[in-house]
């Protein structure tokens, strides 16, 4: 009987290891095949004219640069907004809070901006910020629109990379005398930076993918800014995502579409390589 049930037990093993593997397996599949078929569409393409021109009607040319400037712009004034608000949010959470309603019901919000749609945020984000603000279709509202987006995301990643910090680093740091605040910004946080990291990176992916929203506050200029310029109230900006969008869906260009979207991928690859790296630097300086 023993035996018997050994057996099965290993063959119960055998399949759900089987099935593990196969469904990994069919998941780096997917991932392969996608990049795959958008670097064979795309990599032809793509020229020097591409990537350091702006569009023009009258010369018949066809240029993006305006928009690789204006989608990095975005994603870096989203996160100079998100990051400080997500991070405060979810330390004062974990650390300071001590009603636990309270905690339970900013729970819950930011459960439910999570699973808001895109679009819904691009028309508050119009209504609140191009005319209450009076901001403007600008790439200003657009950052701000979508730091509200991705504000939930930061605040859950980095809570719960706090969560995993031992209590006793946060003890034996004041039991050595310090203070609250100065045990959170020298041991807490900085153990906690993977998370932090992380919440980044995730913000950045939506940033540089999202076009709704941005449809409604960005707006689709294509017009050559510096970075002073493009915070400014009223200028608006199209980013690839909306440049992408354009070239497929109202002129039929799929080839500088699919070009446009392996660009946008390699644009989101670098700045995540830029975020590991800083963390990387944080931890050697915390060591």
């Amino acid at each position: 009987m023993n035996e018997t049930i050994s057996a099965a037990r290993r063959a119960k093993v055998f399949l759900l290891n089987a099935l593990m593997y196969l469904a990994a397996g069919l998941v780096c599949l997917l991932l392969v095949g996608i990049i795959g078929y958008l670097l064979f569409r795309g990599v032809p393409y793509i020229t020097w004219e591409l990537v350091s021109t702006k569009p023009s009607l009258l010369r018949g040319t066809v240029g993006i640069l305006p928009n690789i400037l204006n989608t990095a712009y975005l994603i870096l004034a989203t996160l100079a907004v998100v990051l400080p608000l997500g991070v405060g949010a979810a330390t004062y959470l974990n650390e300071y809070a001590k009603n636990e309603r309270l905690v339970r019901v900013i729970g819950l919000a930011t459960e439910t901006l999570a699973g808001i749609p895109s679009i819904i945020y691009g028309l508050v984000g119009m209504l609140a910020f191009v005319q209450f603000c009076n901001l403007g279709t600008s790439l200003l509202a657009g950052a701000l629109t979508l730091a509200v987006m991705t504000l939930p995301t930061v605040i859950r990643t980095t809570e719960e990379s706090l969560k995993t910090v031992p209590q006793s680093y946060r003890e034996g740091s004041l039991g050595l005398g310090a203070g609250k605040w100065h045990m959170i910004r020298t041991v807490v946080l900085p153990c906690a930076i993977d998370g932090i990291v992380t919440g980044c990176i995730l913000s950045i992916g939506r940033v540089a993918g999202e076009s709704a929203a941005l449809l409604f506050t960005a707006g689709m200029a294509n017009e050559m800014m510096n970075l002073l310029e493009a915070v400014q109230p009223g200028n608006a900006g199209s980013t690839l995502t909306i440049a992408l969008y354009m070239y497929a869906k109202e002129r039929g260009q799929f080839d500088v579409a699919f070009a446009i979207a392996v660009i946008l991928l390699a644009l989101t690859f670098l700045v995540n390589l830029a975020a590991k790296a800083a963390a990387g630097k944080l931890k050697k300086k915390r060591g």
